[in-house]
């Protein structure tokens, strides 16, 4: 959730999610298709005052014009709406490195296979692959804050170039490429003030919910959320806030049944945000209790469920975090940085998918899932 793209590589013709990793954020590389490789700064200060210098065997694939080996390392391959997202930006962000880094981008993806993710696996796939001298440059999407915050230190010491996406990160990566949580919440917060204006909603009794509400991406955008409902609202009730949100999980069958039970026993809620992936499961529930127009909600990332709710005036918004420009940010962070093109900033913002550019959203999606 942190860094950002938008300024270098080749732009691509269609527009969809994944067309995010490209046109307009890399549409200038001011390095594409020179010659000469060797220009990049091998040398420079990282976040903790510590010197990062290129490995030597790198600079030499650099100045012979040899192809890098990248890897993009992420939670897990099997979360729903998540993992088809990060896998097909990865495709579109390596596909977009080789116009940018001419010799060759090598690239490679691993991920844990569990669903909810596995930190020391995650870690050791990363370790794995770097003994075997198989990375020139590394981008991480990290499960949390704090996990990876040593492998991206030590890996960074070793002369490796590292990139971050995805979820805020402690370590002295090039760039942590993500949403800000605190900003995320805030712009929730205003989309849904901007509706109820715009609708004649006088919305008073509020809920924050998520599949884990202790993580610090959860707390910031929850706290962002009430900070700024109150400061329009200010009679407005939360029945909880980021420190007793309501716990869904990610399973969605336990989701469902936790929104069911969370709407009966509250039957003055009006609106419910959820900051992860649970929002079409509200959704469901607030139809099944007869609450529909009665109860609305807002949800973070994409799916034609949440969509759907959108179109049908239930959701307010799918707050597109632009998970495929995440996975494809790496590839080409690195293959700009190999160019000479320097570090790429965090340029990341947050995208409400309303009922106005819902239909976009939807030919978006269903390219990436290729229905």
């Amino acid at each position: 959730m942190r860094i950002g793209t938008r300024q270098a590589a080749m732009a691509v013709a269609s527009a969809s999610l994944i067309v995010a990793v490209a046109a307009p954020a890399f549409a200038q590389s001011p390095a594409a298709g020179k010659e000469d490789y060797s220009g990049m700064p091998q040398t420079g200060i990282l976040r903790d005052g510590s010197t990062f210098t290129l490995k030597p065997e790198i600079a030499a694939k650099l100045a012979n014009k040899e192809p890098i080996n990248y890897l993009f390392s992420y939670q897990s391959s099997s979360i729903p709406l998540f993992s088809p997202q990060y896998q097909a930006g990865y495709d579109e962000g390596l596909k977009q490195a080789q116009t940018i880094y001419t010799p060759g981008v090598n690239g490679q993806i691993v991920a844990p296979a569990a669903p909810t993710g596995d930190v020391n696996e995650q870690i050791a796939q990363i370790q794995a692959q770097i003994d075997a001298g198989q990375v020139d440059c590394l981008s991480i999407e990290p499960a949390t804050s704090d996990g990876f915050t040593k492998i991206a230190n030590d890996t960074m010491a070793a002369g490796i170039p590292v990139f971050t996406v995805g979820v805020t990160s402690n370590g002295n990566e090039l760039t942590n490429f993500t949403q800000v949580p605190l900003k995320e919440g805030a712009k929730a917060a205003n989309t849904v003030l901007d509706w109820m204006k715009a609708n004649g909603k006088d919305l008073k009794v509020f809920a924050v919910s998520g599949g884990d509400p202790t993580q610090f991406w959860a707390q910031g955008r929850m706290q962002g959320f009430i900070d700024t409902i109150k400061a329009a609202i200010p009679d407005a009730k939360f029945v909880n806030d980021a420190s007793s949100a309501l716990t869904t999980t990610y399973d969605p069958a336990g989701t469902y049944s936790a929104y069911q039970a969370f709407i009966q026993g509250n039957p003055d809620l009006q609106f419910i945000e959820n900051v992860d992936i649970g929002a079409e499961h509200a959704d469901k529930a607030i139809v099944d209790a007869g609450k529909e127009g009665q109860i609305f909600t807002i949800g973070w990332n994409v799916s034609l469920a949440q969509l759907d709710a959108v179109d049908r005036g239930i959701q307010v918004a799918a707050l597109d975090q632009r998970w495929a420009e995440q996975a494809g940010f790496g590839a080409i962070a690195c293959a700009t940085l190999f160019s000479g093109g320097g570090v790429l900033p965090n340029t990341q913002e947050l995208n409400p998918i309303t009922k106005e550019n819902s239909a976009a959203a939807r030919a978006d999606l269903n390219k990436i899932l290729g229905n």
